[in-house]
């Protein structure tokens, strides 16, 4: 009879609790704070009222998969961005937002990330600010089209990933934050001129990458 690891089983509870309980409390409290910045403030409750169940699921669906397949330190930063990818990818679905409080513990876990698994740190952090810079070209061309929030998550993203992957992840995100939004233009859920957030589908892309190519 083959040994069952529990690794995988102990990841998926720690990151579906994690988020359950402390990442859905911390957004809570973001939003408590930044009332003036919220697209649909008087729709957070019903906007968040998945939430807590959908960050359980997924984080144990994605804690348990990426523990088949990483182990010891890798595993530990693999789950700290999934962390980061799902709560970020709730604010910007519920609220268009993606807060610098996330942002800049999730930017300083991509540095650690890379200096202790011996990456190529340079690289990483000359990705983080050429994906920004490109991005913020693209936003003042897109006259808002991509926001800064979108701005700061490509520079956290390439960060954590370097230029390697960087690419990917932008080509995936913005297909499939395009196909989105045609879908809902067509579904006439969305007038031309609204606004719309790419933020979740960079991340969703990251989980994507992260989830088949580890970290």
């Amino acid at each position: 009879m083959q040994n069952i690891s529990l690794l995988p089983i102990c990841a998926a509870l720690l990151l579906a609790l994690a988020l359950a309980s402390f990442g859905s409390a911390w957004v809570n409290a973001l939003y408590a704070g930044s009332k003036g910045i919220l697209s649909f403030p008087e729709e957070a409750g019903r906007r968040a009222r998945h939430r807590r169940l959908w960050l359980s699921l997924s984080g144990a669906a994605c804690g348990f998969y990426l523990a088949g397949f990483l182990q010891g330190e890798a595993l530990f930063w693999g789950i700290l961005a999934l962390f980061f990818l799902l709560l970020i990818t709730c604010t910007d679905f519920e609220q268009y937002v993606i807060f610098d409080a996330m942002l800049l513990p999730f930017a300083l876990a991509g540095l650690a990330a890379a200096l202790l698994l011996g990456m190529p740190v340079f690289h990483h952090l000359l990705s983080g600010i050429l994906g920004g810079l490109a991005f913020l070209l693209l936003a003042i061309l897109t006259r808002g089209g991509i926001g800064g929030g979108d701005v700061k998550l490509i520079a956290v993203l390439g960060l954590w990933f370097g230029p390697e992957r960087l690419p990917g992840i932008v080509v995936l995100g913005l297909l499939l934050g395009g196909l989105a939004a045609l879908f809902l233009l067509l579904s006439k859920k969305k007038k031309r001129r609204e606004a719309f957030a790419y933020g979740p589908y960079f991340c969703l892309a990251t989980i994507f990458f992260l989830l088949t190519e580890g970290i």
